[in-house]
Formats: structure tokens, C-alpha cells, sequence
């Protein structure tokens, strides 16, 4: 992982925005951000653009040219997901307190002195946001729907708290986040093994104001594995429990054969297509267990590789440049 040193007044409240093929919204989603909370923070937004394909890079260094080294951008060498580049802003974040909103404008930064005073008040080290009515296509609701209940069974989160990628942090809890080395991060992961501290507020959730989204079933199964397999042993025990389950299974599948061999049915054929049933059964159940060993046998070995979690190309503000 590359660390990159950039100094600048430690300001109150630092704004982490992930971007990625986001040139249409990101002007928009910065200026918003500084105009609503410029004039009661301090505030620095660092943008981590995340290997966009668009105009992204040209349009963030524009807006580091526009306000003054209030804006930075961290350029990534490639893209490296979400989590990735939201860990490596938090990396270089100065604030007390840190926020984190996407790039598309869904996230209202109207709602962040809210969140805010929800996290000082009782004394919390995260508070998310819990959107009122949610602008998401079907698809992606399902999957945060799935995504959640799968969340209170592998990070053991509190029920009905809303893993939202609108969060805001405490100092406390970022330097511990940031803490991480290994090449699959899932932020919410971190922040349920760190601290029970955790809150969430209703807030507003508006449309895009530009573009697309990049919610794929592909980001969304990269995601699920790193959570399942990246912050909890679960899928091996229940490996374990599959085996004994399809084994007990098959003892009475077995035991059922031979009594209506024996004396109910004599004349019924026993033979190809039972043992060709017991091999596929046991080899799906095999396929399944080895499967999941060697997903984290794999991690283990990228990790061991010194596969990165993320690789700055370079980062710049209007009054300073690190390459």
C-alpha cells in the first residue's frame, strides 16, 4: 500500500468522495458540499479518483484548481473498488471528523451537520445515514437488502442499523480503519470489528444528477465475498455443518433404499442411477467445501504476495503536488 504524505491545515471536517466515471456529477457534488458546510467548517474534500474510464481525472484537477487547496485528489494507478479508494482517502484525511459521500450526487451534504451533531451529542464514533425513501433502481435494493441481512449474520451488526455508504467518523475510528493492510477491505466490515459505538439518523436520499450507476452484479458479488470472507470464518463452519447434514442425509436416503428393497417393493431395480445420484450429491457438496477453502487459501496468498490495497499514482492540490 503507498502512503502519501500531503500537509495542510488540520481542518474540523474532511469529506472522502470515491469517483469513479463520475465527470458529470463530481463539479456539482464538490461545490454543493463546500457552499453548504464552507461557511460553518472548516472543511477539505479529498477526491480518490478510482481508475475512471471518463474525464473524471481532468474534471477533479480542475476542481483543485478552483478552490484553493481546499480540494485534493488522490489519483489511483488503476481501479481498485470502492472500499479500496474510500480507505485510501481516509488515509490521507486530516479532519476530527470524516464523512464519506458518493460521487453522484444521492448523497445530500445538507445532512452531514445533522449526522454530525448526532455523533457528538451521544458521544458516537460513526453514524450513518438511513435514507427516508431510496432514488435506487429494484436492483440495487435487493441487493442492500441482501446485503444487510447477510451483514447481522457475518459482522454481527446491530439489528436495523443501515450499512449506508453515507457515514460520518470520528478521528478515533478512522486511524484505526486505516490500520488495515490487506488487499480486500470492506469498510463496514472494519468498523463492526472496531467499535459497538454506532448510530444512524434519517436522512434525505435525492436523485442523480447525472449519468449512470456502476452498481453491477459483478461490484456486488466482489463485495459480498470480501465481507463473507474477509472478516469472519463462518462460510468453513458452515462447510462443516453441510458435510454433516448431506452425510446424515444420505445415510437415511441409503437405509430408505434397502427397507423398500426388503419389504415393500422386492422388485424394484437398485443400481446405475442411485450410485450416480450419491455422486453428484457428494461431489456438489465437495465442489462447495473446496471451493471455500480455496478462496481463503487464495487471499491468504495474494495477501502473502503483497497484492496492494491500493496504488497512489499521485497526489495534488493547488498548492502542492506529490508524485
Amino acid at each position: 500500500m503507498n502512503q502519501v504524505a500531503c500537509s495542510a491545515p488540520r481542518p474540523k471536517l474532511s469529506i472522502v468522495i470515491p469517483v469513479f466515471n463520475g465527470a458529470a456529477s463530481i463539479g456539482h457534488v464538490v461545490e454543493r458540499s463546500l457552499r453548504v458546510l464552507g461557511d460553518q467548517e472548516i472543511v477539505e474534500v479529498v477526491l480518490v479518483n478510482d481508475g475512471s474510464e471518463d474525464n473524471s481525472e481532468a474534471e477533479c484537477k480542475e476542481l483543485v484548481e478552483r478552490y484553493s487547496g481546499r480540494v485534493v485528489l488522490l489519483q489511483l494507478s488503476r481501479n481498485f473498488g470502492e472500499h479500496n479508494a474510500v480507505l485510501a482517502g481516509m488515509a490521507l484525511t486530516q479532519g476530527k471528523y470524516v464523512a464519506v459521500l458518493d460521487d453522484d450526487a444521492q448523497n445530500p451534504p445538507e445532512e452531514v451537520p445533522r449526522m454530525l451533531a448526532e455523533l457528538e451529542s451521544k458521544q458516537l464514533d460513526v453514524v450513518y445515514g438511513r435514507y427516508i425513501e431510496r432514488k435506487h433502481s429494484l436492483f440495487q435494493q435487493l441487493g442492500s437488502w441482501f446485503n444487510d441481512r447477510m451483514a447481522n449474520v457475518m459482522l454481527r451488526k446491530p439489528k436495523g442499523l443501515y450499512l449506508s455508504s453515507f457515514k460520518v467518523a470520528n478521528r478515533f475510528l478512522i486511524d484505526q480503519i486505516v490500520k488495515y493492510q490487506g488487499p480486500y477491505p470492506y469498510i463496514d466490515g472494519l468498523i463492526c470489528r472496531t467499535t459497538n459505538r454506532m448510530g444512524q439518523i434519517d436522512v434525505r436520499h435525492d436523485h442523480r444528477c447525472a449519468g449512470k450507476s456502476n452498481y453491477t452484479l459483478r461490484r456486488l458479488l466482489r463485495l459480498w465475498l470480501n465481507m463473507f470472507l474477509g472478516f469472519s470464518i463462518l462460510p468453513l463452519r458452515l462447510s462443516v455443518v453441510l458435510g454433516f447434514v448431506t452425510s446424515a442425509s444420505s445415510v437415511v436416503w441409503l437405509l430408505m433404499i434397502l427397507i423398500d428393497k426388503l419389504w415393500i417393493t422386492p422388485s424394484v431395480t437398485i443400481g446405475i442411477p442411485t450410485v450416480l445420484a450419491c455422486i453428484v450429491l457428494f461431489s456438489g457438496v465437495q465442489l462447495i467445501v473446496l471451493g471455500t477453502i480455496g478462496e481463503y487459501v487464495g487471499r491468504v496468498f495474494l495477501a502473502g504476495n503483497g497484492m496492494p490495497q491500493y496504488i497512489v499514482r499521485y497526489c495534488t492540490s493547488k498548492d502542492r503536488t506529490d508524485e
